[in-house]
C-alpha cells in the first residue's frame, strides 16, 4: 500500500519571509513524508530576499516560492495547518475539507528588524522554524500539539 506525503500549509498573514521559510525547511526534513505550502491571509505578493538569502546560507533550497492567498490554496485538503505569526493564528480562516490539525508557533516577524539587525532576526526566525520542523519531521511534535491561539 503505497504512502502519500502529510500535508501541510503553513499561513501567515503576507506570505512573505517566515511561512516560506516554513514551507522550504518542511519539504527539505520532510522528504516523502511532508509536503508544505504556504500562503497568506493579506499576501504581500512578494518574497522578501532576506527569506531566500537565509535559506540559502543554511544550504536549503528555497525551491520557486511565491506569496499568495490562503484562497489560492484553500481548495486542497491538508493535514495539518500551521499559523507562524500571531496575527494569522486570531484570524478566521478559511474551511479546509477533511479535519486538518491545527498548529501555531508563534515566530516573530524579521522583516520588522532595523537594517543592521536584519540578517540576525532572519536567523533567528530560521533557527526557531527548523526547531519545531525538525520535531515535526522526527514525529516528535504531532504527538504535543500546541493549541491554535484564538
Amino acid at each position: 500500500m503505497e504512502k502519500h506525503p502529510l500535508k501541510v500549509l503553513v499561513l501567515c498573514t503576507g506570505n512573505s519571509c517566515r511561512s516560506i521559510m516554513a514551507e522550504a525547511l518542511i519539504n527539505h526534513f520532510g522528504q516523502g513524508c511532508y509536503q508544505a505550502w504556504s500562503a497568506g491571509t493579506m499576501p504581500a505578493r512578494y518574497v522578501h530576499p532576506k527569506s531566500i538569502e537565509t535559506l540559502q546560507r543554511h544550504g536549503i533550497s528555497p525551491g520557486n516560492p511565491s506569496s499568495k492567498s490562503v484562497d489560492e490554496v484553500a481548495w486542497q485538503a491538508y493535514d495539518l495547518i500551521i499559523t507562524v505569526c500571531d496575527q494569522a493564528a486570531g484570524e478566521t480562516c478559511p474551511i479546509f475539507p477533511g479535519q486538518p490539525k491545527k498548529l501555531h508557533w508563534s515566530t516573530p516577524d524579521p522583516a520588522k528588524a532595523s537594517d543592521s539587525e536584519s540578517d540576525a532576526a532572519f536567523d533567528t526566525a530560521f533557527l526557531m522554524l527548523k526547531k519545531n520542523v525538525v520535531e515535526l519531521t522526527d514525529g516528535r511534535l504531532l504527538l504535543t500539539p500546541t493549541p491554535v491561539v484564538s
